[in-house]
């Protein structure tokens, strides 16, 4: 029950018999928004399908193609392509669903609003910490990868921290403007970065004699299996990260309601999601046939210290926007919520400003201080997708739909096996949140005991262990 004494926020309802096809356009327009259009206020709403497109693009982009390549060392080729194609399916119908649900609940903006219609203010709170921490945790896996950057160009020029602290500086300050439309332009030119820095690794593998990290002479084994025999351990850390790699869904929520038009949401969505997969598919398993055992991670040091500091300088564009949208979005769902309802939340005031700017750059100094605690990437990018994204990519979109649904369990048989569908994608996602944060936990304190990690804080760089 929701307290009497407790301000909510304004979430239109429609029958749930109202599917995303029968939505009337002008529901979706400005009364019901968080975000109004008007005169005198900040327009939020400016964001057209196809730069949602590349938002939307670069949100999952720039750490899932850095992270594949070592997870199908760990599945075997065939298991981790099918895993691939698996996840890709799978999120993109979990989008959908989150999209179709806003439709038929048009004040929501984001993923806590959906947990507040479906289990009122305690879901809505437990959800917003693990949107908030997910948030941070890919802020620190892109500081991960940044200090790897400036580590490769700079030959250890200077301390891992240092590096570290410097990214994340640029990234408080890059997440500081206001809009997505602001921060559109910089997609494109983010993902095509990351694209032909990854494009450079994989055309650099395939000219090498034997993977750059194999012994220079004599007999090696390459460590390429089409089937690989992980541990359990290993294997749903290895799935947990890719699974994440494409588990964009709870963030596409804000991005809809910044789109000047809502509906237009699945065209961006099904453009966003055939390129990137379609990238990880063909990238990683290019990269894992040349590189087998000796992968990086992150793979851009796959192909030898030149090609790496080659790869790294093109990337680092794609890296630091990658970086700035995941803590935009976070921040951005803090500053709604506190100051939601309020007229600061749309006018240039010293309260709006002071608000935001201690959002962006107070998630992005938590998002340091994790990204020196946990220095492995593929670690973090796992400890991400099980504590944070598996309840809410995998287990909440279905509950979602089982809350406008819920007659279905009553219905005729073809009803009923849909219903049952639906219960049982939610206890996936139960499963890999509990099974993921287990192995991967399991995973940092072997990592720790055996010297993988050093203290934290310390200069080392600790990124390519796995």
């Amino acid at each position: 029950m929701k307290s009497s004494s407790e301000k909510v926020p304004e979430i239109t309802e429609y029958p749930p018999s109202e599917g995303v096809g029968e939505v009337d356009e002008i529901k979706l327009g400005n009364e019901h928004e968080v975000f109004k259009k008007g005169e005198d206020i900040v327009d939020f709403r400016t964001v057209g399908w196809l730069r949602a497109s590349s938002i939307c693009i670069k949100i999952q982009f720039a750490l899932g193609v850095l992270n594949i390549p070592s997870c199908l060392y760990t599945l075997g080729a065939f298991p981790g392509a099918l895993c691939v194609v698996g996840w890709a399916f799978l999120n993109t119908y979990n989008a959908v669903l989150f999209g179709d649900f806003k439709f038929r609940h048009p004040g929501i903006y984001d993923v806590t609003d959906v947990a507040y219609v479906i289990g009122g203010p305690i879901l809505r709170e437990v959800m917003g910490a693990l949107f908030m921490i997910g948030c941070v945790f890919c802020v620190a896996s892109s500081c991960v990868g940044l200090s790897t950057a400036f580590n490769a160009l700079s030959h250890h020029a200077a301390c891992t921290v240092w590096w570290s602290f410097l990214s994340m500086f640029f990234i408080g300050a890059g997440a500081s403007m206001r809009k997505f439309h602001s921060i559109g332009w910089l997609t494109w030119a983010g993902f095509a970065s990351m694209f032909v820095s990854v494009f450079i690794v994989v055309v650099a593998v395939t000219q090498l004699d034997r993977p750059a990290a194999a012994p220079p002479t004599g007999p090696y084994d390459l460590g390429w299996n089409w089937i690989g025999y992980p541990t359990f351990i290993s294997a749903m850390t290895a799935s947990t990260s890719i699974f994440v790699s494409g588990a964009g869904a709870p963030m596409f929520l804000q991005v809809i309601s910044e789109m000047r038009k809502p509906t237009d949401f699945r065209k961006a969505l099904y453009l966003c999601n055939f390129i990137i997969n379609a990238s990880y598919l063909a990238f990683s398993l290019v990269i894992y046939r040349w590189c087998g055992k000796w992968v990086a991670s992150p793979s851009l040091g796959s192909a030898g210290q030149t090609i790496k500091m080659v790869a790294y300088g093109i990337a680092l564009l794609g890296l630091f926007v990658g970086a700035i949208l995941y803590l935009h979005l976070g921040a951005k769902m803090l500053f709604v919520r506190v100051l939601r309802n309020s007229r600061h939340l749309q006018a240039n005031t010293v309260v709006h400003w002071s608000v935001w700017l201690s959002c962006t750059f107070g998630l992005c100094a938590l998002g340091f201080i994790l990204a020196e605690a946990i220095p492995i990437f593929n670690y973090l990018i796992a400890l991400t997708g099980s504590i944070c994204f598996a309840p809410l990519s995998l287990a909440l979109p279905p509950v979602a739909w089982l809350y406008d649904h819920w007659d279905y369990r009553k219905g005729s048989l073809l009803r009923k096996g849909i219903w049952s569908m639906f219960v049982l994608s939610f206890l996936l996602g139960t499963f890999m949140t509990v099974g993921g944060t287990y192995s991967t936990v399991e995973l940092i304190i072997e990592a720790y005991a055996s010297g993988q990690i050093g203290s934290a804080f310390s200069c080392a760089d600790n990124s390519n262990s796995s």
